[in-house]
């Protein structure tokens, strides 16, 4: 027989970029962070910014705390807001359960009130008009109006699995239009120092491309060393 788990496991002794590390990704697109990591960290595409932004200022730059919950459940997520530290971003995972909203708008509003700074779920939302008035950047997978219940159980601060990668806790959540990118803790160090290369090639290639270039290929110098074959 299984044993009945607790209604809710929170982890207290949680790891936090410093507000240095935090300010190094502030502003910073997503596409240079994934740069920074060689391509990589990004959650699935599914998981996009509330209403394609177009309301919502949906830019963020924080701390992860993670809320695991079950599918249709929210008891982890609501529990979580009690442990938000200023500028934290919830990740509230839902087991990717798309059958109900992981949230709606007074989650959104009481996660604005304890200083967070942004929502992540790999869930549906709900209330969309009440989310806008809120007004806190929010990435979700859709919208529903169904509801899910609280009843756990769940757990707050550890680590959660959603989009495709593991985020665990105190993880930098770096999230834009284009989606969310997760650095973890440990390489927040090592990705802060290739974001500086990363900007300035970046910002080179653009000055490139508006003054004509069109060949990032070089396809005549590889015809010329054989690279390319034309048959």
């Amino acid at each position: 027989m299984i044993e009945e788990p607790p209604l809710l496991t929170v982890t207290k002794d949680r790891r936090r970029p410093t507000e240095a590390q935090i300010a190094a990704f502030r502003g910073v697109p997503t596409g240079f962070v994934c740069d920074a990591m060689d391509g990589s960290g990004a959650l699935d595409a599914a998981i996009s910014p509330i209403g394609d932004g177009r309301d919502i200022d949906c830019v963020v730059a924080g701390p992860a705390l993670t809320a695991d919950n079950r599918p249709s459940d929210l008891l982890a997520t609501l529990a979580a807001l009690h442990y938000i530290t200023p500028g934290d971003v919830l990740v509230g995972g839902a087991s990717g359960h798309q059958g109900c909203a992981a949230a709606g708008d007074r989650v959104m509003g009481m996660l604005k009130n304890r200083g967070g700074a942004g929502f992540v779920t790999d869930g549906p939302l709900r209330d969309y008009a009440g989310i806008v008035k809120v007004g806190l950047p929010a990435w979700c997978t859709g919208l529903t109006p169904n509801s899910p219940f609280a009843k756990g159980p769940g757990s707050v601060g550890g680590e959660v699995t959603l989009g495709g990668r593991l985020v665990r806790t105190g993880d930098m959540i770096v999230a834009d239009r284009d989606g969310v990118v997760v650095v973890p803790f440990e390489r927040i160090d090592a990705v802060i120092a290739r974001l500086a290369h990363v900007s300035e090639l970046e910002h080179a290639l653009d000055a490139d491309v508006e003054k004509g270039f069109c060949d990032p290929l070089e396809i005549t110098e590889m015809i010329a060393d054989k690279r390319l074959v034309e048959i």
